[in-house]
């Protein structure tokens, strides 16, 4: 049997490989890491041209009508590229909610607006969480539930986003972000080429998602799949750093020999290769968990989360020493790894978190 990815996968995967080693460079990700931009708009868009942003969006909402495998391929290159657009909320995540919990109007209306790249959403899929600061959390303001009040914080993409996608008491709302009645800023992140921003409502109209489903599950079947697809985007991402490692120890010379001749740099290298490899074998499973919808999905998803997190973060570190002094210049592109890294580990729930989840789903399988 052939695990792998078909022929025709592998040929989008390199399209979009070419696309995005022509608009995602180093200048560009830095616009939106210097903040000179909230996203990389040129990148967004040739994907869009391309047809990637809706890959896993049905021809009849202007979709390219594939699937999540071409997803996971997908993810990979915006890792190995840095791709400073929103992808995590608007294409891994609301294209799926709306998918699952939307009405046909509903779908017909904003799945071809994120296909074609002119629909940017933001999302909050968990209930929010009272914090000392901000002690108040997203509720209805009106018995019709019409509008909402309140406070989300630490939101991906919030600051260019045209909408969000929110929870309020168990319930998916969508809400225009462009109203008067909406506040957002900026807030501080570890990756600045993924904002995170805050977002304020007073009283703001909202619009519930008509689906009948069970939005409580639609929302854990959504992160357990963008942990999947993250989990690419972490084994992009690495695999980027190694051979940037690489690379450099067989071209920079110490006392007259390569500095990757030597036995601790090449046991090194080779170690960081194997973690890539065990956390890819878990997005692997992870792929086709959520292509088929099995109910390993959870499972396989916190597995891959763990995997991919430890390795990237291993790896981006790593990458960092073997450049050596230069390795810690703002020139080099060694830290934008190390901060995406950082980012992706933390921002669907810590490590320990998904650990916990796997745990949980080692023990109830066994019971």
């Amino acid at each position: 049997m052939n695990f792998d990815f078909s022929d025709d996968q592998r040929r989008l995967q390199d399209e979009i490989r070419k696309v995005l080693s022509e608009h995602s460079t180093s200048y560009a990700v830095r616009e939106v890491l210097d903040g000179n931009a909230t996203y990389d708009q040129n990148t967004w868009q040739q994907l869009a041209q391309l047809g990637a942003l809706g890959l896993a969006i049905p021809e009849e909402h202007d979709g390219t009508g594939l699937g999540a495998l071409e997803l996971c391929l997908l993810a990979e290159e915006c890792g190995r590229a840095l791709v400073a657009a929103p992808m995590l909320s608007t294409v891994y995540q609301a294209a799926e909610v709306i998918k699952r919990a939307c009405s046909e109007e509903q779908q017909q209306k904003y799945l071809p607006e994120i296909a074609a790249g002119t629909c940017i959403m933001t999302c909050q899929l968990e209930q929010p969480v009272e914090c000392a600061a901000e002690p108040t959390s997203l509720d209805f303001a009106s018995e019709d539930r019409s509008s909402i009040t309140g406070v989300v914080e630490a939101l991906p993409d919030a600051t260019a986003a045209s909408h969000a996608i929110l929870r309020v008491e168990d319930l998916f709302v969508l809400v225009d972000l462009s109203q008067t009645s909406v506040t957002r800023s900026l807030q501080t992140s570890i990756d600045g080429t993924r904002p995170l921003g805050k977002l304020s409502f007073q009283s703001a109209p909202c619009e519930l998602l008509a689906g009948d489903a069970n939005h409580a599950a639609i929302a854990q079947r959504a992160i357990n799949g963008a942990a999947v697809l993250l989990a690419f985007e972490q084994v992009g991402g690495a695999e980027a750093a190694l051979y940037a490692a690489r690379d450099y120890t067989l071209e920079r010379k110490t006392f007259g020999r390569a500095v990757g001749s030597y036995q601790a740099v090449k046991h090194t290298l080779a170690d960081l290769f194997s973690a890539i490899e065990i956390a890819r074998a878990h997005a692997w499973y992870g792929a086709w968990a959520m292509s088929t919808d099995a109910d390993e999905l959870p499972r396989a998803a916190a597995a891959a989360r763990v995997a991919a997190s430890e390795a990237y973060n291993r790896v981006a570190e790593e990458s960092l020493h073997l450049h050596g002094g230069i390795g810690f210049t703002w020139e080099m592109d060694c830290h934008l790894h190390l901060r995406r890294a950082r980012w992706l580990a933390q921002i669907l729930g810590s490590r320990q978190l998904w650990r916990n989840k796997l745990a949980t789903a080692l023990i109830e399988e066994a019971a």
